[in-house]
């Protein structure tokens, strides 16, 4: 299990908090008693819960302990758990299951989705951004350097290409176990600042597992390959700051 660095994937705070705001404003509930936010990561937005609604419950799920040491700089009020989301079920079912760019980690969608539908109270909510951007060039670089190299056997285990399915098959799951859905996409443009920055941003999530499991001579040598080809996609724009654009799914299914 790859335990995350939340120096590395902090770098880009401001633009990975846009899309756990936007999903946020959508949720259409006043007073919920328990919230959940799974794959809580450092816990930045679950203080944002907790701040939305300061009457609540609120608790924070992350299987990265790395993650979680980082939320005792998030304010007293919110509760912290160290779980595999894989099997994770709360106490007792939940107002709000929310989870901000997390679940594309996981696999067998059409089995996890309805299990973290079943948690949900009646007139509760399931909250779900998931990043789509699998099929732009930040991540099919990564997937191109994967097969070129002598480590492609050694790292097909850890390379996701397309873990996110079309919005209509988590709609054609979710309908029949929700009151009503609002899904949407949005392209965030992000304007990165410094020296190769996708390879920064990519180094964040998903180069993680890869690197994790190369040598550091082997890192060394997939990143300059990787960066290569990022750097053809997305070149330096005149004013020395890059543009990456970045599509998300967004689902808000009310049981």
């Amino acid at each position: 299990m790859t335990d995350w660095n939340p120096a590395q994937y902090l770098r880009f705070g401001g633009e990975r908090l846009r899309p756990a705001l936007d999903l946020m404003t959508r949720i259409q509930l006043d007073s919920p008693e328990t919230v959940y936010d799974l794959g809580c990561g450092t816990g930045t937005i679950t203080g944002i819960l907790k701040e939305r609604w300061p009457e609540s419950k609120v608790t924070g799920v992350d299987s990265s302990a790395s993650m979680l040491e980082r939320t005792r700089d998030v304010e007293t009020g919110v509760y912290w758990q160290h779980a595999d989301l894989n099997d994770w079920r709360p106490d007792s079912p939940a107002d709000v299951v929310y989870t901000n760019a997390a679940l594309h980690w996981l696999d067998n969608h059409e089995q996890l989705f309805p299990r973290l539908m079943g948690v949900v109270k009646p007139g509760g909510v399931l909250a779900v951004q998931m990043p789509e951007n699998f099929s732009a060039p930040s991540h099919t670089s990564i997937a191109d350097t994967v097969r070129e190299g002598a480590w492609r056997e050694r790292l097909a285990p850890f390379q996701r290409e397309q873990p996110v399915s079309e919005p209509s098959f988590y709609y054609d799951m979710l309908s029949p176990l929700s009151s009503s859905i609002d899904m949407w996409e949005t392209t965030y443009m992000h304007i990165l600042e410094g020296e190769d920055p996708v390879v920064e941003w990519t180094k964040g999530t998903m180069l993680r597992p890869l690197l994790d499991n190369l040598s550091p001579e082997e890192g060394e040598e997939f990143v300059a390959s990787y960066t290569k080809k990022v750097a053809k996609a997305y070149p330096r724009r005149a004013n020395g700051k890059t543009v990456l654009p970045f599509k998300r799914l967004f689902i808000v299914a009310v049981k």
